[in-house]
C-alpha cells in the first residue's frame, strides 16, 4: 500500500511538473512594453497630451494644444500578437496604431488603427474597427467606463482585431509592412494598464 502511495505521489508530481512546464512555455516569447513597473520607458512622446503614471497606470486626460498625443514605441514590429489592457471614458478618442510609417507623424492613414472611439459619428469604424480600412463586424462594442482587452494579430497582409474575446474587424492589406506601435490620446481619458507583444 505504501509503495502504491509513493508511486501515485510521484506520478502526480510529474504531471504537475509537466503542467507547470506547459504553462511557462505558453508565456514565453511575450515582451511587456508597458505596465506599472516599466511605465512608458519603451515609448517616445509625440504630441501635446499629458501622459503620466498614476497608481501604476499610464494615462492621459488633457492636451496642451490641438495636437493629439501619442506614445510611440522605440522599436518597429512586422508580424506580431499584441495585447493591450485599457480603460476609457465614454467620450474618449483613442486607438492602437500599428506599423506606422513615420514615427514623428502618426495618422490613421499612415498606420493601421484599432479604434477606441464609442462616440464616433460613423460607428462602422468606431471602437473595434480599423479606421479607413476595415469596418466593425456586427454591432459595435462600447469600451467606455470599464477595463477592456484588445488582442491584435498582424501576420503578413492580414490583421485580426479581437476586443474582449470577440473578433471585431479583419483586414487584408499590403501597404504597411512594418513600423512602430503608437498609443493615442485624442479626447477624454484613456488609461493603459498593460501592453505586451509577441513577434511571430
Amino acid at each position: 500500500m505504501k509503495r502504491l502511495t509513493v508511486v501515485a505521489t510521484g506520478l502526480l508530481a510529474a504531471a504537475l511538473a509537466v503542467a507547470g512546464c506547459t504553462t511557462m512555455q505558453s508565456l514565453t516569447g511575450w515582451t511587456t512594453l508597458l505596465d506599472g513597473a516599466t511605465g512608458y520607458n519603451n515609448f517616445d512622446h509625440v504630441g501635446s497630451s499629458n501622459w503620466a503614471i498614476v497608481d501604476g497606470i499610464v494615462q492621459a486626460d488633457k492636451k496642451a494644444g490641438k495636437e493629439n498625443g501619442f506614445l510611440v514605441s522605440k522599436n518597429t514590429y512586422k508580424d506580431f500578437q499584441l495585447r493591450v489592457e485599457f480603460w476609457a471614458t465614454d467620450d474618449a478618442n483613442s486607438g492602437i496604431f500599428m506599423r506606422c510609417q513615420n514615427p514623428k507623424v502618426i495618422t490613421d492613414k499612415s498606420c493601421y488603427e484599432a479604434n477606441i472611439f464609442d462616440q464616433r459619428k460613423d460607428p462602422s469604424y468606431g471602437t473595434g474597427g480599423i479606421v479607413h480600412f476595415a469596418k466593425i463586424i456586427g454591432p459595435m462594442q462600447k469600451a467606455g467606463g470599464k477595463w477592456n482587452t484588445y488582442e491584435i494579430t498582424a501576420k503578413g497582409p492580414n490583421i485580426v482585431v479581437v476586443l474582449n474575446g470577440v473578433k471585431t474587424s479583419e483586414l487584408t492589406h499590403t501597404d504597411f509592412a512594418s513600423g512602430p506601435i503608437a498609443l493615442q490620446h485624442g479626447a477624454g481619458v484613456i488609461k493603459f494598464r498593460k501592453v505586451q507583444i509577441k513577434p511571430l
